[in-house]
Protein backbone atom coordinates (compact mmCIF):
# COMPACT_ATOMS: atom_id res chain seq x y z
CA UNK A 1 0.00 0.00 0.00
CA UNK A 2 3.14 2.15 -0.11
CA UNK A 3 2.76 3.17 3.56
CA UNK A 4 6.16 2.98 5.21
CA UNK A 5 6.46 2.05 8.91
CA UNK A 6 8.82 4.09 11.07
CA UNK A 7 8.33 2.24 14.37
CA UNK A 8 5.84 -0.33 15.68
CA UNK A 9 5.46 -1.05 19.38
CA UNK A 10 3.08 -1.36 22.26
CA UNK A 11 2.10 -3.58 25.15
CA UNK A 12 -0.15 -6.59 25.68
CA UNK A 13 -3.36 -4.58 25.22
CA UNK A 14 -2.56 -2.19 22.36
CA UNK A 15 -0.15 -1.40 19.56
CA UNK A 16 1.16 1.84 18.09
CA UNK A 17 2.27 2.21 14.51
CA UNK A 18 4.07 5.33 13.37
CA UNK A 19 4.39 5.48 9.65
CA UNK A 20 3.81 7.44 6.51
CA UNK A 21 0.52 7.27 4.69
CA UNK A 22 0.91 7.28 0.92
CA UNK A 23 -0.92 9.97 -0.98
CA UNK A 24 -3.23 7.40 -2.62
CA UNK A 25 -4.06 5.31 0.45
CA UNK A 26 -7.01 5.98 2.71
CA UNK A 27 -6.25 5.66 6.41
CA UNK A 28 -9.14 3.22 7.01
CA UNK A 29 -7.92 0.93 4.23
CA UNK A 30 -4.37 0.94 5.61
CA UNK A 31 -5.64 -0.03 9.09
CA UNK A 32 -7.93 -2.69 7.63
CA UNK A 33 -5.05 -4.29 5.72
CA UNK A 34 -2.67 -3.99 8.67
CA UNK A 35 -5.15 -5.80 10.92
CA UNK A 36 -5.99 -8.44 8.30
CA UNK A 37 -2.41 -9.20 7.35
CA UNK A 38 -1.11 -9.30 10.91
CA UNK A 39 -3.98 -11.55 12.04
CA UNK A 40 -3.31 -14.04 9.25
CA UNK A 41 0.42 -14.02 10.05
CA UNK A 42 -0.02 -14.32 13.82
CA UNK A 43 -2.37 -17.30 13.51
CA UNK A 44 0.38 -19.24 11.75
CA UNK A 45 2.77 -18.80 14.68
CA UNK A 46 1.05 -21.00 17.27
CA UNK A 47 -2.09 -23.14 17.63
CA UNK A 48 -2.97 -21.11 20.75
CA UNK A 49 -3.32 -18.02 18.56
CA UNK A 50 -5.82 -19.49 16.09
CA UNK A 51 -8.67 -17.48 17.66
CA UNK A 52 -6.78 -14.17 17.72
CA UNK A 53 -8.77 -11.15 16.57
CA UNK A 54 -8.22 -7.42 16.74
CA UNK A 55 -10.91 -5.31 18.33
CA UNK A 56 -13.24 -3.65 15.84
CA UNK A 57 -12.19 -0.05 16.44
CA UNK A 58 -8.98 1.91 16.26
CA UNK A 59 -7.66 5.40 16.80
CA UNK A 60 -5.63 7.17 14.16
CA UNK A 61 -3.95 10.54 14.59
CA UNK A 62 -1.71 12.63 12.38
CA UNK A 63 1.45 14.39 13.45
CA UNK A 64 3.77 16.90 11.87
CA UNK A 65 7.28 16.16 10.67
CA UNK A 66 8.75 17.91 13.73
CA UNK A 67 6.94 15.44 16.03
CA UNK A 68 8.39 12.26 14.51
CA UNK A 69 11.28 11.84 16.94
CA UNK A 70 9.22 12.49 20.10
CA UNK A 71 6.54 10.10 18.84
CA UNK A 72 9.15 7.47 18.02
CA UNK A 73 10.54 7.79 21.56
CA UNK A 74 7.02 7.58 23.05
CA UNK A 75 6.31 4.34 21.18
CA UNK A 76 9.68 2.83 22.09
CA UNK A 77 8.99 3.41 25.81
CA UNK A 78 5.41 2.06 26.01
CA UNK A 79 5.95 -0.47 28.79
CA UNK A 80 7.64 2.11 31.02
CA UNK A 81 5.08 4.78 30.13
CA UNK A 82 2.05 2.63 30.96
CA UNK A 83 3.35 1.85 34.43
CA UNK A 84 2.40 5.47 35.20
CA UNK A 85 -0.90 5.77 33.31
CA UNK A 86 -3.07 3.05 31.81
CA UNK A 87 -3.66 2.95 28.08
CA UNK A 88 -7.40 3.44 28.63
CA UNK A 89 -6.92 6.53 30.80
CA UNK A 90 -4.41 8.01 28.38
CA UNK A 91 -6.68 7.38 25.39
CA UNK A 92 -9.65 8.99 27.18
CA UNK A 93 -7.53 12.07 27.95
CA UNK A 94 -6.40 12.30 24.33
CA UNK A 95 -9.98 12.13 23.05
CA UNK A 96 -11.08 14.74 25.58
CA UNK A 97 -8.11 17.02 24.84
CA UNK A 98 -9.01 17.13 21.15
CA UNK A 99 -12.75 17.26 21.86
CA UNK A 100 -13.48 13.97 20.11
CA UNK A 101 -16.83 12.64 21.31
CA UNK A 102 -16.86 9.00 22.37
CA UNK A 103 -19.05 6.47 24.11
CA UNK A 104 -17.32 4.09 26.56
CA UNK A 105 -19.62 1.28 25.44
CA UNK A 106 -18.00 1.27 22.01
CA UNK A 107 -14.40 2.35 22.59
CA UNK A 108 -13.12 -0.89 24.11
CA UNK A 109 -14.94 -3.57 22.07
Amino acid sequence: MDCQPIIVGGTEDHVHVLGSLSRTCKAAMMVKELKRGSSVWLKTKSPELCDFAWQNGYGIFSIGYSQIESTRSYIAKQEEHHRKISFQDEFRRLLQRYEIPFDERYVWD
